[in-house]
Formats: structure tokens, C-alpha cells, sequence
């Protein structure tokens, strides 16, 4: 094996996809800003949404779930979308993951439109470019982690001994290289997220999407999560982070803030998690 092909397997990700990877770290003041900022500039966009609508029938009357949301995420960035239950967040995150199509308006990831595509081309670019990282885990209980994280690959059609390969090079990059052959039941709370993480990792994905990742999790846990998509990130990884809690915003150097399925705030997480705050206080 190649030094550059063993660095990219450490590193689950081609050195175009790691483009722009600087050498702050979690630990660094200027994490997640100026890296951000620089790669943000320097790349060009990943997600383009433009005047994005959802409507749903109900009982006669149209719900506007989502109501002309317009947004760009370029490519290395690390950003929470954030908002009350109602807010629009979890319908344009399906949007986002390619679960759902939009009512009108454009979505284009990695450079396809979206918004025409049928249920079998959505299926093919949920799975080409997008990883998920969910609240509850969804790992299959009789797999071992290796067996769960090795699972996309195997609806893109892979030899047993590269999907292994693949997978264990995943679960060692969230710490987990002692912990494969473990199945869910054997391991903490936190361990089954990271195995989750590794899954989400495992096909190169161009965009980690995470759906309240912490949410199942206590508190210290849930921190070590929060520390590994930092870590991520600043491999060069573009993370989307879909929360309801503002002090997770917080953590996001940027971050936008949905309410009545519009968009109120975009910048960074710091001020978007003060507003937040500022709405909470003033409505009690």
C-alpha cells in the first residue's frame, strides 16, 4: 500500500475531499473560524438552496412548512441548523438528506439538481454523498460494529475484503479499532454513536448530515461527540448539524436559526445561540 493511499485511508477521505485542511485543531482559538472561513473562500459550494418551499396538505389547509428558505454551504464547513419543534429544522433537513423533495424552489448538492430527481436517483445521491448520523443510532443489534459500519458499502457493490478494509479504517478514526467486533448491546452510549459516526464516514461522503446526535446522550457523552465532529471538521469535512439546542449552535462556527419555517438567523453559532436565548427569555 502507497503512503499517500495508507494516509487516506487514516484520514476516510481522498486529498480533494480533505482540500483546504489546515492546521488549527479543536484545541486552537481559530478553530472552525478562520479555517472555516478560508476554506469556505477558497472552495466552491456544496449545498446552493434558493427560495425552498415544502407545503403540506392538512385537513383541508396548507401547512408552509418550509417558506421560501434560501441558503449556501460551502465545502469544509462545519454549521447547526437550529430551531423550536415546528420550526421547519427537521423538514429541511429531509430536504437537505434527500428523503424528501421540496414543493418549488432549487436544492443542488455537489453540483445536481435535486428537486426533479425520482425516488431511485434520490436513492443513489443519498448514498453517493451524504452520511447520517441519527439520534437513536440505528445500528443493527446482531451486527458487530464493523458489520454495521461496512453496510453502506455494501449497497454500492464492494468486495467483502475492501468494505472490511474500509470499515475498520473508519471505527479506528473515531477511536474505536478495539471495539469492532463488539456488537451494540456490548458497548456505552457513546461508543454506539461513534460507531454511527464511523458508518456515516466509511463511504466518503461530501456532506456528514447529523440529526440531534446528541440527543440520546448524557451530558459528558454527548461532549465527546461534540469534540469528534470538531475533530472532523477540521480534517476538512463539511458538517451539517440539525439541533434544537442552542448551546450546540454555539459550538458551530456558524449557524442558522429557523422559525415559522423561515430563516431569522444566519452567522455565527455564538450570536445565532444568543438569539435563541434572547427569544426564550422574552417569550417567558
Amino acid at each position: 500500500m502507497s503512503a499517500e493511499r495508507e494516509e487516506e485511508g487514516r484520514g476516510l477521505g481522498t486529498p480533494r475531499q480533505r482540500a483546504g485542511e489546515g492546521e488549527e485543531g479543536p484545541s486552537s482559538p481559530a478553530w472552525g473560524q478562520a479555517g472555516s472561513a478560508h476554506r469556505a473562500e477558497a472552495l466552491p459550494p456544496l449545498i446552493v438552496v434558493e427560495n425552498l418551499h415544502r407545503h403540506y396538505l392538512v385537513g383541508g389547509e396548507t401547512v408552509r412548512a418550509l417558506d421560501g428558505v434560501s441558503f449556501v454551504v460551502c465545502r469544509g464547513e462545519f454549521l447547526a441548523i437550529v430551531g423550536q419543534s415546528g420550526s421547519g429544522k427537521s423538514t429541511l433537513m429531509n430536504l437537505i438528506g434527500c428523503l424528501d423533495t421540496p414543493t418549488s424552489g432549487i436544492y443542488r448538492l455537489n453540483g445536481s439538481d435535486v428537486e426533479g430527481l425520482d425516488d431511485d436517483a434520490l436513492a443513489d445521491l443519498r448514498n453517493r454523498e451524504i452520511g447520517f448520523v441519527f439520534q437513536t443510532f440505528q445500528l443493527l443489534p446482531r451486527a458487530t460494529a464493523l458489520q454495521n459500519v461496512e453496510l453502506p458499502l455494501v449497497y454500492r457493490g464492494l468486495p467483502r475484503r475492501d468494505r472490511r478494509a474500509r470499515a475498520a479504517a473508519a471505527l479506528e478514526a473515531v477511536g474505536l479499532a478495539n471495539r469492532m467486533h463488539h456488537r451494540p448491546n456490548e458497548l456505552s452510549g457513546g461508543q454506539r454513536q461513534r460507531v454511527a459516526v464511523a458508518r456515516a464516514l466509511v463511504g466518503e461522503p461530501s456532506l456528514l448530515l447529523a440529526d440531534e446526535p446528541t440527543g440520546n446522550l448524557d451530558s459528558a457523552t454527548g461532549e465527546e461527540i461534540i469534540r469528534l465532529f470538531g475533530e472532523l471538521h477540521a480534517r476538512g469535512h463539511t458538517i451539517l448539524l440539525v439541533t434544537h439546542e442552542p448551546r450546540l449552535a454555539a459550538r458551530c462556527p456558524r449557524a442558522i436559526r429557523l422559525s415559522d419555517g423561515r430563516i431569522v438567523g444566519d452567522g455565527p453559532g455564538t450570536e445565532i445561540a444568543a438569539l435563541g436565548a434572547a427569544r426564550t427569555v422574552h417569550a417567558s
